[in-house]
């Protein structure tokens, strides 16, 4: 696959980043992942936005430039023959020698690596994937709030569990705080809705502030729906009408089994994945009982809920107004 190291699209095995590196000796680096929709990466301005911000904290002098940044990626999908891709943008903090500097890092690096998007499976948004409680807490924020550093090793172990357990194939992990809240998942955020109020952990639980969990909320308040962040539990989520993941490459995955650390699985939702009806009072809507309807065919807690199904719908709808 080509890259683009330093401005410069290249063969991967060009790409040479310094052994002084302090990306590669401590971690000292941030990273953002999206895809592109026709050829054009999705909320970049957000991600790059994030990417700044987080590059200020930690002393690393990076301004990014937008529509420089959008040339390269166009040519990337041209060299690489794709006509989307999942895109991966890497800053480390560049050559520093042995030792942690007091001052700012003058000359980070730039590394941008794309490969194709994981092909489309309709089922896993129509039937939806597990999510297993794991036993791995999620650690604790350096800063004020979780950057998406190059420090990934907690998501790493967690992963490990995950692979290890029995759950069923694609599942998420789930992990806590240590104080025992939902935190996120692996690669995900979460969300949940009960009698049609949508809920996602508060970023103060040590999670990463998502670019899509952030546009989700926006779409869903624009739809009419009441949401909160807060500080919420496993048994409030085991009594969610709905559950999804959200995620800037798979956008947003309806949960329809929760399992805990033993593998003890539970359906979620009450009737047909839908949720509890009437619940829903003022929020529902034309499209949420049309949804309502389809889900009524199908098997109680295997298909994707009513709230579900329309941010999925209006997500989509957005990436298709950003071209």
């Amino acid at each position: 696959m080509k890259v683009a190291f330093g401005g410069v699209v290249m063969d991967a095995g060009q790409a040479v980043i310094s052994i002084y590196d302090h990306g590669f000796l401590y971690g000292l680096g941030l990273f953002e992942t999206f895809r592109t929709y026709g050829g054009r990466a999705y909320l970049l301005e957000r991600h790059l936005r994030r990417l700044e911000a987080g590059c200020l904290s930690l002393g690393i002098r990076y301004k990014p430039d937008q529509s420089a940044l959008e040339a390269r990626i166009a040519e990337l999908l041209h060299a690489n023959e794709l006509k989307d891709g999942y895109v991966r943008l890497t800053v480390t903090a560049g050559d520093g020698g042995l030792g942690l500097p007091a001052g700012d890092y003058e000359q980070p690096q730039e590394l941008i690596l794309m490969k194709p998007l994981p092909p489309y499976q309709a089922t896993l948004y129509e039937h939806g994937r597990e999510l297993r409680l794991l036993h791995t807490k999620r650690n604790t924020p350096e800063g004020e709030i979780r950057l998406k550093s190059l420090h990934y090793m907690n998501n790493i172990i967690a992963k490990r569990e995950l692979a290890a357990s029995n759950a069923s194939p694609g599942a998420e992990g789930l992990m806590l705080s240590g104080a025992g809240l939902l935190t996120e998942g692996i690669v995900s955020n979460l969300f949940f809705a009960q009698d049609g109020v949508i809920r996602t952990p508060a970023v103060d639980t040590g999670i990463l502030p998502g670019i899509t969990r952030e546009r989700v909320m926006e779409l869903a308040r624009a739809a009419g729906f009441q949401v909160e962040e807060g500080h919420y539990s496993w048994n409030q989520l085991l009594g969610a009408d709905e559950i999804w993941l959200t995620g800037s490459v798979q956008e947003l995955v309806p949960v329809t089994r929760l399992s805990g650390p033993d593998g003890t699985l539970v359906q979620v939702g009450k009737e047909a994945g839908a949720g509890s009806g009437a619940g829903y009072g003022k929020a529902r809507n034309a499209a949420m009982l049309e949804a309502e309807a389809e889900a009524e065919a199908g098997k109680a807690g295997t298909v994707a809920g009513p709230i579900t199904r329309q941010l999925l719908k209006a997500y989509r709808s957005d990436t298709m107004r950003s071209k």
